[in-house]
C-alpha cells in the first residue's frame, strides 16, 4: 500500500492515556496537586538558600540548581497534561512538540551532569575536608553548574549537525534502538507521514520516530552509541566517588562517625537510583523489550514524581534545611500577624 507523507506537518495529536475515560476529571486534581507541590517545595528550597548565609555552600548551591531544574521539568510536561484531561484538547503545534521535546531532553542531560558533580562533592567533603573550600570554591562551583546546563543543550545541538548529515529514505521500517538527550531538531526535520497522532502524553523521541516515513537507523546508531558514552562517563564519576567514600568512611572507627558520613550521601543515591532507573529502564533495553505503553507508564512517573520527590528526599530531610525551613515559617507567621494588625486597626 502506498504510503504517503507529509513534510510540512503543522501539528501532531497527543493520545495520552486515551484508556481511562472517567477519570480525567480525577486525574487533573491529582496533577494539579503535584504540580503546587513539587513547585511550591522547590521554591522554598531556593529561597532558603538565598536567605540563610549558613546555606551558601557547595552542596545548598548544587541544590539550588536541582530545584530550578525540577521547577522547569515539571512545568514542561504537566501543564499539556492539564489541558488534556481538562479540555480533550490534544493538539500540539510543530513548534510547540519541537520546544517541549527540547526542554525535556535537555533537563534530563543537565540532571545527569549535575548528579555527578554533587557526587564529587561529596567525594570532596568526606575525603578531603581539609581542602574542600580551596578545592569546591565558589569559582568551580560556578564552572560545574555552567557545564551542566551547557552540555544539556549541546547534547541536543551536536546531533542535530550529525542528523541532517544522514540520507534518509522512504521507509516504514523504523528501528527503536536509540537515546533521550539528542537531535531533538533533525528528529522533527524528518518527513511524518500523514498519521500525526503520538502514542504518548508529551512529546517524545520514540513515539515520534514511530511516525517517521524516513529510515532512521543510522541516527539511532549514532545517537545510542554517544548517549551511552556521555551517560557512562556521569555514572562512572558517581560510581568512583561513592566508592572512594565508602573506603574512607569504613576507616572512621566510631559508628556515629560513619552513621553521619553515610547520612549525607543517603539522598543524593536515592535521586541517582531514581533517576538511572528511568533512564535505563525507557532506553537502554533490548529492542524486543519495548513498549510505548510501558514508556508511558514510566515516563508519567519519572516526570511528575521525581520533581515531587527530590525536595522531599534530599533537601527537607536535612537538618539545617529543616531549621532554616522553622525560622522562615517563624518570620513568615509574624509578618502575617503584623499586617493582620496593621489591617484590623486601620
Amino acid at each position: 500500500m502506498m504510503v504517503s507523507f507529509n513534510d510540512s506537518i503543522s501539528g501532531f495529536f497527543l493520545l495520552g492515556f486515551s484508556d481511562l475515560h472517567g477519570w480525567e476529571d480525577l486525574l487533573a486534581l491529582f496533577l494539579l496537586i503535584i504540580y503546587i507541590m513539587a513547585t511550591v517545595s522547590n521554591l522554598l528550597i531556593l529561597c532558603m538558600i538565598l536567605a540563610n548565609p549558613f546555606l551558601h555552600t557547595p552542596m545548598y548551591f548544587f541544590l539550588g540548581n536541582l530545584s530550578i531544574l525540577d521547577i522547569a521539568f515539571i512545568s514542561v510536561t504537566i501543564p499539556k497534561m492539564l489541558r488534556i484531561f481538562l479540555t480533550n484538547d490534544r493538539y500540539i503545534s510543530y513548534v510547540g512538540c519541537l520546544v517541549q521535546l527540547y526542554f525535556y531532553v535537555c533537563l534530563e542531560g543537565t540532571e545527569a551532569f549535575l548528579l555527578a558533580f554533587m557526587a564529587y562533592d561529596r567525594y570532596v567533603a568526606i575525603c578531603s575536608p581539609m581542602y574542600y573550600q580551596i578545592t569546591m570554591n565558589t569559582n568551580v562551583c560556578i564552572a560545574l553548574a555552567i557545564i551542566s546546563w551547557l552540555f544539556g543543550n549541546i547534547n541536543a545541538l551536536v546531533h542535530t549537525t550529525l542528523t541532517f548529515t544522514l540520507p534518509f529514505c522512504r521507509s516504514h521500517d523504523v528501528n527503536h534502538l536509540f537515546s533521550s538527550g539528542s537531535w531533538i531538531l533533525g528528529l522533527l526535520y524528518l518527513p511524518y507521514c500523514d498519521d500525526n497522532k503520538i502514542n504518548h502524553f508529551f512529546c517524545e523521541i520514540m513515539p515520534l520516530l514511530k511516525l517517521a516515513c524516513a529510515d532512521t537507523y543510522l541516527n539511532e546508531i549514532v545517537v545510542f552509541t554517544s548517549d551511552f558514552i556521555l551517560g557512562i562517563c556521569c555514572f562512572l564519576l558517581i560510581c568512583i566517588s561513592y566508592i572512594l567514600i565508602i573506603k574512607v568512611v569504613l576507616k572512621i572507627r566510631s559508628a556515629e562517625g560513619k552513621s553521619k558520613a553515610f547520612s549525607t550521601c543517603a539522598s543524593h543515591v536515592t535521586i541517582v537510583s531514581m533517576y538511572y532507573g528511568a533512564v535505563i529502564f525507557t532506553y537502554i533495553r533490548p529492542r524486543s523489550s519495548l513498549s510505548l505503553e510501558r514508556d508511558k507508564i514510566v515516563s508519567a512517573l519519572y516526570a511528575v514524581f521525581t520533581p515531587t520527590l527530590n525536595p522531599i528526599v534530599y533537601s527537607l530531610r536535612n537538618k539545617e534545611v529543616k531549621e532554616s525551613f522553622r525560622k522562615v515559617i517563624k518570620r513568615f507567621s509574624h509578618f502575617m500577624l503584623f499586617i493582620y494588625l496593621l489591617l484590623f486597626y486601620l
